[in-house]
Protein backbone atom coordinates (compact mmCIF):
# COMPACT_ATOMS: atom_id res chain seq x y z
CA UNK A 1 0.00 0.00 0.00
CA UNK A 2 1.48 3.54 -0.91
CA UNK A 3 1.89 5.88 1.88
CA UNK A 4 1.52 9.79 1.91
CA UNK A 5 5.00 9.87 2.49
CA UNK A 6 5.50 8.47 -1.38
CA UNK A 7 3.12 10.75 -2.95
CA UNK A 8 5.27 13.33 -1.27
CA UNK A 9 8.04 12.41 -3.36
CA UNK A 10 7.85 12.76 -7.18
CA UNK A 11 7.13 9.38 -8.36
CA UNK A 12 7.21 9.60 -12.26
CA UNK A 13 5.88 5.98 -13.39
CA UNK A 14 6.33 3.86 -17.07
CA UNK A 15 7.60 4.90 -19.69
CA UNK A 16 10.01 7.65 -18.26
CA UNK A 17 13.60 6.71 -17.95
CA UNK A 18 15.50 7.47 -14.54
CA UNK A 19 18.41 9.95 -14.21
CA UNK A 20 20.57 11.56 -11.39
CA UNK A 21 19.80 10.16 -8.04
CA UNK A 22 16.30 8.21 -9.08
CA UNK A 23 15.90 4.70 -7.91
CA UNK A 24 14.02 2.08 -9.50
CA UNK A 25 11.76 0.15 -8.05
CA UNK A 26 8.06 -1.69 -8.42
CA UNK A 27 5.09 -0.74 -7.27
CA UNK A 28 1.73 -2.10 -7.54
CA UNK A 29 2.97 -4.14 -10.29
CA UNK A 30 4.55 -1.00 -12.07
CA UNK A 31 8.08 0.29 -12.55
CA UNK A 32 8.46 3.78 -10.87
CA UNK A 33 11.60 5.87 -10.31
CA UNK A 34 11.76 7.69 -7.21
CA UNK A 35 13.95 10.68 -6.24
CA UNK A 36 15.59 9.69 -2.70
CA UNK A 37 15.23 7.12 -0.53
CA UNK A 38 12.47 4.53 -0.23
CA UNK A 39 12.53 2.57 2.47
CA UNK A 40 10.22 -0.67 3.64
CA UNK A 41 10.37 -2.73 0.25
CA UNK A 42 10.16 -6.06 0.14
CA UNK A 43 11.30 -8.39 -2.24
CA UNK A 44 9.35 -10.75 -3.97
CA UNK A 45 9.72 -14.36 -5.13
CA UNK A 46 11.59 -12.84 -8.13
CA UNK A 47 13.75 -10.57 -6.66
CA UNK A 48 11.89 -7.44 -7.75
CA UNK A 49 10.46 -4.70 -5.00
CA UNK A 50 7.01 -4.55 -3.66
CA UNK A 51 4.56 -2.00 -2.88
CA UNK A 52 4.89 -2.33 1.54
CA UNK A 53 6.60 0.87 2.20
CA UNK A 54 6.77 1.82 5.34
CA UNK A 55 8.29 5.01 4.86
CA UNK A 56 10.30 7.67 2.49
CA UNK A 57 13.04 10.32 3.29
CA UNK A 58 11.08 13.26 2.34
CA UNK A 59 13.65 15.91 4.45
CA UNK A 60 14.89 17.41 0.79
CA UNK A 61 11.20 18.81 0.75
CA UNK A 62 11.74 21.29 3.85
CA UNK A 63 8.04 20.07 5.07
CA UNK A 64 7.12 19.63 9.07
CA UNK A 65 3.65 17.67 10.35
CA UNK A 66 2.92 21.29 11.18
CA UNK A 67 2.81 21.88 7.45
CA UNK A 68 0.71 18.97 6.40
CA UNK A 69 -1.71 19.84 9.40
CA UNK A 70 -2.49 23.13 8.76
CA UNK A 71 -5.81 24.26 7.73
CA UNK A 72 -6.20 25.45 4.12
CA UNK A 73 -6.51 28.56 3.17
CA UNK A 74 -10.27 30.36 2.91
CA UNK A 75 -9.22 32.06 -0.04
CA UNK A 76 -8.70 28.44 -1.70
CA UNK A 77 -12.16 27.48 -0.74
CA UNK A 78 -13.75 30.67 -2.26
CA UNK A 79 -15.70 29.05 -4.95
CA UNK A 80 -15.39 25.38 -4.37
CA UNK A 81 -19.00 23.75 -4.53
CA UNK A 82 -19.34 20.48 -2.63
CA UNK A 83 -22.72 18.53 -2.57
CA UNK A 84 -24.11 15.51 -0.73
CA UNK A 85 -27.41 13.43 0.54
CA UNK A 86 -28.42 12.97 4.34
CA UNK A 87 -31.28 11.89 6.37
CA UNK A 88 -33.96 12.97 6.80
CA UNK A 89 -35.19 10.36 9.71
CA UNK A 90 -34.71 9.35 13.44
CA UNK A 91 -34.06 6.28 12.60
CA UNK A 92 -30.24 5.32 12.81
CA UNK A 93 -28.99 3.72 9.80
CA UNK A 94 -31.68 4.42 7.36
CA UNK A 95 -30.12 5.79 4.09
CA UNK A 96 -33.31 7.45 2.94
CA UNK A 97 -31.17 9.49 1.54
CA UNK A 98 -34.16 11.97 1.39
CA UNK A 99 -31.64 15.05 1.82
CA UNK A 100 -29.90 16.25 -1.18
CA UNK A 101 -27.80 19.59 -0.71
CA UNK A 102 -25.18 21.70 -2.53
CA UNK A 103 -23.34 23.94 -0.78
CA UNK A 104 -21.85 27.30 -2.56
CA UNK A 105 -19.77 29.98 -0.97
CA UNK A 106 -23.25 31.75 0.38
CA UNK A 107 -25.92 29.66 -0.16
CA UNK A 108 -27.13 25.87 0.14
CA UNK A 109 -29.43 25.08 -1.76
CA UNK A 110 -31.33 21.66 -0.86
CA UNK A 111 -33.51 19.17 -1.98
CA UNK A 112 -35.91 17.55 0.40
CA UNK A 113 -37.97 14.54 0.43
CA UNK A 114 -39.37 13.38 3.43
CA UNK A 115 -40.77 10.33 3.19
CA UNK A 116 -43.45 11.27 6.17
CA UNK A 117 -44.56 13.75 3.94
CA UNK A 118 -46.39 11.16 1.58
CA UNK A 119 -49.46 11.85 0.43
CA UNK A 120 -49.51 15.54 2.05
CA UNK A 121 -49.86 18.43 -0.91
CA UNK A 122 -47.64 20.47 -1.60
CA UNK A 123 -49.29 23.64 -1.85
CA UNK A 124 -49.94 23.12 1.96
CA UNK A 125 -46.40 23.04 2.63
CA UNK A 126 -44.09 25.86 4.03
CA UNK A 127 -40.64 26.34 5.63
CA UNK A 128 -39.11 28.66 7.78
CA UNK A 129 -35.43 29.35 8.63
CA UNK A 130 -34.01 31.03 11.71
CA UNK A 131 -30.48 30.97 12.17
CA UNK A 132 -29.62 27.68 13.82
CA UNK A 133 -32.92 25.67 12.72
CA UNK A 134 -35.39 24.67 9.40
CA UNK A 135 -38.69 23.63 9.85
CA UNK A 136 -41.16 22.23 7.67
CA UNK A 137 -44.81 23.06 8.23
CA UNK A 138 -47.55 21.35 6.93
CA UNK A 139 -51.33 23.56 7.05
CA UNK A 140 -49.49 25.66 9.84
CA UNK A 141 -48.37 22.84 11.71
CA UNK A 142 -45.16 21.52 12.42
CA UNK A 143 -44.35 18.11 10.64
CA UNK A 144 -40.48 18.49 10.73
CA UNK A 145 -38.13 20.43 11.81
CA UNK A 146 -33.94 19.81 12.24
CA UNK A 147 -30.76 22.16 13.54
CA UNK A 148 -28.62 23.42 10.62
CA UNK A 149 -24.78 22.79 10.54
CA UNK A 150 -23.86 26.23 10.51
CA UNK A 151 -25.51 29.77 11.01
CA UNK A 152 -28.01 30.83 8.33
CA UNK A 153 -29.75 34.34 7.98
CA UNK A 154 -32.79 34.19 9.75
CA UNK A 155 -35.76 33.79 7.66
CA UNK A 156 -33.63 33.66 4.37
CA UNK A 157 -35.36 30.87 2.98
CA UNK A 158 -36.34 30.35 -0.65
CA UNK A 159 -38.44 27.53 -0.77
CA UNK A 160 -40.60 25.77 -3.70
CA UNK A 161 -42.44 22.75 -2.83
CA UNK A 162 -44.04 20.62 -5.94
CA UNK A 163 -45.74 17.59 -6.34
CA UNK A 164 -43.55 14.30 -6.97
CA UNK A 165 -43.50 10.50 -7.80
CA UNK A 166 -45.60 8.02 -5.65
CA UNK A 167 -47.74 11.71 -3.81
CA UNK A 168 -44.09 12.15 -2.50
CA UNK A 169 -43.79 16.26 -2.44
CA UNK A 170 -40.13 17.42 -3.57
CA UNK A 171 -39.24 20.80 -1.45
CA UNK A 172 -36.31 22.63 -2.79
CA UNK A 173 -34.85 25.43 -0.84
CA UNK A 174 -31.96 27.76 -0.96
CA UNK A 175 -30.80 28.89 2.66
CA UNK A 176 -27.86 32.46 2.72
CA UNK A 177 -25.62 31.59 5.13
CA UNK A 178 -24.28 34.17 8.04
CA UNK A 179 -20.48 33.56 6.95
CA UNK A 180 -19.60 32.86 3.51
CA UNK A 181 -16.11 31.58 4.68
CA UNK A 182 -17.82 29.00 6.38
CA UNK A 183 -17.79 25.42 5.34
CA UNK A 184 -20.59 23.55 6.56
CA UNK A 185 -20.67 19.93 5.00
CA UNK A 186 -24.31 19.12 5.26
CA UNK A 187 -27.29 20.65 6.10
CA UNK A 188 -28.89 18.58 8.88
CA UNK A 189 -26.53 18.15 12.30
CA UNK A 190 -30.11 16.57 13.60
CA UNK A 191 -33.05 15.88 13.08
CA UNK A 192 -35.61 17.58 15.69
CA UNK A 193 -36.97 14.92 17.90
CA UNK A 194 -40.24 17.60 18.37
CA UNK A 195 -41.31 16.75 14.59
CA UNK A 196 -44.61 15.21 14.17
CA UNK A 197 -43.76 13.03 11.47
CA UNK A 198 -40.09 11.62 11.06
Amino acid sequence: MLRVGIIILAVLCQNIAPSGAFNSHLISGKSCFVRGTVTGLRKSNNGENQDDIAGADVSDLGLTMEDLNAPLPKELLQGITSSGYESTTLIPDSGDRGCAWEENPDTLDVTLQISTLRGQPAACLACEVTETTATITAFGYAVWSCVLRGQAVAGSVDFKAEEGDDMLPVMTLSVQKADPSERWGGFIAQVGENSILY
